[in-house]
């Protein structure tokens, strides 16, 4: 394992933390796994003749969309969860606010982009966290946001039945400050990205037996050696005259 030269975590629970991440990616897909949500052939048609691209890049582009898909939520959870290991009364609840520090009485949540959420969600989100500061009016709550537009610590101000409403206690902070107020370093995050690839490559070292298993694309042979032949009678060998399907 290498040293990660990082004050707030050790080598040990971030190499920990990333390879529980990196396990709960889909490594492997078959062909019922890819048509689950319907493949949509005539868009691999056109998406073919027009990009001038072979049925097999696209084929393994839809493969790596369905499966980047899927993985997004597992970025969440590296995000929300490395911070169990900071110590100082940080903790990562089963419910409620997503991090907690009941000392300094900080709740926050969490979201990965600054536009992932619409004005009812806003709304919903900033009355929880206004219910939270009416019982404890010590407790200061924060929305975190992976990816802001600044980095920043500011008011967080909604707008509720067509009244801006803002409260101190109540604040939108981008994932750099957050990791200042939670580690004391002004440069945690940037610290951490930049140790990140390394410890991403140590864990997939370790688990070398776990590479990516694809069958998509042997399967599709076995309906017919014409590819393209094969999308269309995996979406449409129900629909009529498809038996007799020549393409």
């Amino acid at each position: 394992m290498s040293n990660y030269n990082l004050n707030f975590i050790s080598n040990e629970d971030l190499f920990n933390h990333v390879k529980e991440t990196v396990l709960k990616y889909r490594f492997k897909i078959d062909l019922k796994e890819f048509n689950k949500n319907l493949i949509d052939p005539i868009k691999l048609t056109f998406d073919s003749k027009v990009y001038q691209k072979d049925l097999q890049s696209l084929i393994d582009d839809e493969i790596m969309r369905q499966i980047d898909k899927s993985n997004t939520n597992h970025i969440g959870y590296f995000h929300q969860n490395i911070f169990k290991y900071f110590g100082n009364g940080w903790s990562v609840p089963k419910e409620g606010f997503d991090i907690v520090n009941e000392n300094l009485k900080i709740f926050v949540e969490m979201k990965n982009k600054h536009n992932t959420m619409n004005s009812s969600s806003s709304q919903k989100t900033y009355m929880n966290m206004q219910n939270k500061i009416l019982k404890e009016p010590n407790a200061k709550c924060f929305l975190v946001e992976v990816i802001a537009k600044n980095s920043q610590n500011i008011f967080w101000s909604v707008s509720l039945n067509g009244q801006s409403i803002s409260d101190d206690r109540i604040r939108r902070v981008s994932i750099d400050k957050f990791y200042e107020i939670v580690t004391g370093e002004k440069e945690a995050f940037k610290n951490l990205c930049e140790q990140l690839p390394i410890v991403i490559d140590d864990v997939i070292h370790s688990i070398e037996d776990e590479i990516m298993q694809n069958s998509v694309f042997e399967e599709l042979q076995k309906i017919s050696p014409n590819i393209l032949k094969s999308l269309y009678l995996l979406s449409f060998s129900r629909y009529e005259g498809f038996g007799n399907f020549n393409i």
